[in-house]
C-alpha cells in the first residue's frame, strides 16, 4: 500500500515538484497551501506522514505543529523551511517535529529521512530484506519491548502496551520520539551511548544532528528529573555520550 503524504507548502512550483518527485516514487502526496488548510485534513484524514513548509499563510509550520501535538495528533511530521536558524529546529522538534529539512535540499536527502520517518511508525513487512547498518557501526543490544514490560524508576512508570508514562501518577504528555528514546534508555540501564548510537537505534539513522539528541534528552531530563541543571537519571558522560541510571 502506497503511503499517502501530505505536502503543506504554499509555494506552487516546490508543492508541484515535491508531489511529482514523491509519486514517482511510489508514494501518494497531497498537497495543502496553508496552514488552516493542513490542520483540517491532517485531522480528518489518515496519513502516513505530513511535510511542513514553516513560512505559511494563516497559520505558519510551528503553529500548525503545536495545534496537532495540543490535540494528541501524533501523525510523523517533517518541517521543511528555508530558515537555517538553530531556534527554529529547536522549536520544531520540542514541539514534536520528527526531523527538520533545511531549503534547499536534496531529493536523494529527503526521499532517504521520508522512508527512515515511515520506517520508524510503520515496520518493513515480514518478507523484506532486513537492513544493514553501515559499516563500522557499533552494535549495541537493543531491548525490545516485549520483555521489558511494564517499567519504573524513581516515582516514574511506563505501561509499554498502552505507551502511557506516568509520574507520581499524573500522565506524562510526551511525544512519539520522546517516548522512544525514553523506553530505550530504561531497557538499557547503566550503558553508555553515543550519539550516532542513540540516532541510530531510537531515530533509524546512524547519523545525524547531534543536537537533535541533546534537545530530546534535554526534554526527558524536563519531564523526569527534580531538577533538570542537575541530572541523576539522564546523564552526560562527557566525551562519550549519555547513560541511564535507574
Amino acid at each position: 500500500m502506497s503511503h499517502k503524504i501530505l505536502i503543506v507548502e504554499d509555494d506552487e512550483a516546490i508543492a508541484t515538484g515535491l508531489s511529482l518527485n514523491l509519486r514517482l516514487a511510489g508514494l501518494s502526496p497531497s498537497v495543502a497551501r496553508d496552514g488552516e488548510e493542513a490542520l483540517t485534513t491532517i485531522i480528518s484524514s489518515d496519513l502516513d506522514l505530513v511535510l511542513l513548509d514553516i513560512n505559511l499563510p494563516r497559520k505558519n509550520g510551528l503553529e500548525v505543529l503545536s495545534a496537532l501535538r495540543a490535540q494528541d495528533e501524533l501523525v510523523p511530521v517533517i518541517v521543511l523551511s528555508a530558515r537555517d536558524g538553530e531556534f527554529d529546529k529547536v522549536a520544531a522538534l520540542r514541539l514534536g517535529a520528527d526531523d527538520y529539512v533545511t531549503k534547499p535540499f536534496a531529493l536523494a536527502e529527503l526521499l532517504a529521512r521520508i522512508d527512515a520517518v515511515l520506517r520508524r511508525y510503520a515496520p518493513p513487512p515480514a518478507a523484506a530484506a532486513p537492513l544493514s547498518p553501515p559499516a563500522g557501526t557499533p552494535m549495541i543490544p537493543l531491548a525490545d519491548a516485549a520483555p521489558c514490560g511494564n517499567l519504573t524508576f524513581a516515582d516514574v512508570a511506563i505501561d509499554t502496551q498502552q505507551r502511557l508514562v506516568t509520574r507520581a501518577g499524573a500522565v506524562v504528555r510526551l511525544t512519539h520520539l520522546e517516548y522512544e528514546l525514553l523506553r530505550f534508555f530504561v531497557c538499557n540501564p547503566n550503558m553508555v551511548f553515543s550519539r550516532n548510537d542513540l540516532f541510530s537505534r531510537v531515530w533509524g539513522q546512524s547519523a545525524g544532528s547531534v543536537r537533535t539528541v541533546d534537545n530530546f534528552v534535554g526534554q526527558l531530563r524536563k519531564h523526569f528529573e527534580q531538577s533538570p541543571e542537575q541530572p541523576v537519571h539522564f546523564i552526560t558522560v562527557r566525551g562519550s555520550g549519555y547513560r541511564f541510571n535507574p
